[in-house]
């Protein structure tokens, strides 16, 4: 992490910047935050890539293929560039890890305990993404985070937006010299079996300091370091035992001869060994200590005096500021969602399905959750950051008043003028949230959306079981622990573990008011109907 440069922007896409965190050939990568003080990686395109015929289509294509993949070991997309934005760009959830490549580079490779469990971590994380039916393309050790209760793999397919093999010119190759599959390294399509070649390329890295084709301290101009790939056999002195047969599978030139990630996955879970927090370096916790202490002093405002401006406080009675993201789970049934672009006002941002498909609406709810929620969603709070409560909660307040009990209800526009291609063409959007009185971790609700696809007259909407999570003055978060489809016949799948935050505005209305991916054309003010 370093200082923003003289020349760098305060914001983009209305997320103020607070550090550089890298770049590289696809653009640069800057720690911003959200109004709410949700950290975020926000990777931003180079302005000639972005003028590239068809690259603004393909960028929005992989950020879809990215946010498909759900899993404990991935970051979730945040938001991303409207059309015709400079630049273009994409905010992720940030952790603060250090990469493997970092790491390496800083304290040396891995222990072999440590080799062997961050290879079965991995190759879970590679199942989550077969699951989805996602080819990552781009597995290296910078795109591998050593988080201290698990490591995380990032970046599905972004760079292969700005080099489309089925586009670009002869020899193009996509993907990180060194930890190529042959068949990237020769300018193919490449499916599956090419991230398990990478998977086992960066497990040696992790094991010995460098890639499988080259020898310590080595350096090769490309072309040499692709024939190598191609044509010779790896190096693999150094790769713990216990894995290194697999590794040299996993390694193999022939696709059809390396085994699958499932196949991985059962093996490694075979063999006994420790939990990813056992195994990690002793020294990882307290450089994530040290990073988490660095970034709890960029999000925190300043205070009044000391010569910086300080973010200025919500309105009295506003509710906690919490950013939306998309949630956990599968996302075959979103493609619409909205950002506000400033205080009080919204634009849309596209979330859609694969073009040609029949694209959802957004599970016609409105998701939000909270960066630091306890729910297995992100990792536990630091003491003191600004995320850690909501703004005007109270620690005694724990039981929905009465006050807050009946039926609520409103309508928004719904999306009419989408294209139906990435975001579905919409009637008006009903939802309607039934509230009894209950303590927190009740279940004390039910939400139901209803909002109908224009072409098809499908209902697009979902059902949820509310449990109350925590209580203000005014303001109350509830947590959706079962959805479904409303259309009990319907076969797309809904969201799940959404987060909602509703303010009483006065005893017959309530507002829901968030700054992330909030559902396109859903109302904002629900009224109380009985």
């Amino acid at each position: 992490m370093e200082a923003l440069r003289p020349g760098d922007p305060p914001e983009i896409g209305g997320y103020p910047l607070l550090a550089r965190l890298g770049e590289g050939g696809m653009g640069e990568v800057f720690l911003a935050r959200t109004v709410s003080g949700r950290p975020l990686a926000l990777k931003t395109v180079h302005r000639d890539l972005g003028l590239q015929p068809d690259f603004a289509e393909r960028f929005a294509g992989e950020i879809r293929t990215n946010d498909r993949v759900r899993c404990a070991w991935t970051v979730s997309v945040v938001d991303f560039s409207p059309p015709g934005a400079t630049p273009q760009w994409l905010a992720t959830e940030y952790v603060a890890a250090p990469s493997l490549g970092d790491w390496v580079r800083t304290h040396g490779p891995l222990a072999a305990p440590a080799v062997a469990c961050l290879a079965r971590e991995l190759s879970a994380a590679l199942v989550a993404v077969r699951a989805a039916g996602v080819v990552h393309r781009d597995i290296k050790p910078g795109n591998v985070l050593l988080g201290p209760e698990r490591p995380f793999l990032i970046d599905f397919g972004i760079a292969r937006a700005a080099q489309d093999p089925r586009r670009t010119r002869t020899g193009a190759v996509v993907g990180t010299p060194g930890f190529l599959a042959p068949e990237q390294a020769t300018g193919d399509v490449a499916a599956a079996p090419a991230d398990v070649f990478s998977l086992a390329a960066v497990l040696v890295y992790a094991a010995t300091g460098r890639s499988p084709f080259l020898a310590a301290g080595e350096e090769l101009d490309l072309p040499a370091l692709l024939y190598r790939i191609v044509h010779a056999e790896p190096l693999l002195d150094g790769v713990p035992e216990v894995i290194l047969p697999l590794v040299r599978e996993c390694l193999a030139k022939d696709p059809g001869r390396r085994p699958t990630a499932e196949g991985i996955r059962a093996r490694l879970d075979a063999g006994a060994g420790p939990d990813w927090s056992e195994a990690v370096p002793p020294a990882l916790p307290a450089e994530v200590a040290r990073r988490e202490a660095e970034l709890r002093l960029l999000l925190t405002p300043p205070r009044s005096g000391t010569g910086s401006t300080p973010t200025p406080p919500p309105p009295p009675g506003a509710p906690p500021e919490v950013p939306a993201t998309a949630p956990e789970g599968p996302l075959t049934s979103q493609a619409a969602s909205g950002r506000p672009s400033g205080r009080g006002s919204r634009r849309p941002v596209l979330l859609g399905a694969t073009a040609g498909a029949a694209v959802l609406a957004a599970a016609a709810v409105l998701p939000v959750r909270f960066p630091w929620s306890g729910d297995g969603a992100g990792t536990a709070p630091p003491s003191g950051s600004p995320a850690a409560s909501p703004s005007g909660s109270s620690p005694s307040a724990q039981a929905l008043p009465v006050s807050w009990a009946g039926t609520w209800s409103g309508v928004g526009p719904g999306t009419p003028d989408a294209d139906g291609v990435v975001r579905a063409r919409t009637g008006e959007f009903t939802v309607t949230v039934t509230l009894s009185p209950g303590a927190v971790g009740e279940v004390v609700g039910r939400q139901v959306s209803e909002v109908k696809e224009t072409s098809s007259g499908r209902n697009l909407g979902c059902t949820e079981a509310l449990a109350l999570r925590q209580v203000g003055r005014n303001t109350a978060v509830f947590a959706a622990v079962t959805s479904h489809p409303t259309d009990r016949a319907a076969t797309f799948d809904c969201p799940q573990g959404n987060l909602y935050v509703l303010t009483l505005a006065d005893p017959d209305r309530l507002t829901l008011e968030s700054e992330g991916a909030q559902s396109a054309g859903a109302p904002t003010t629900l009224t109380r109907s009985r």
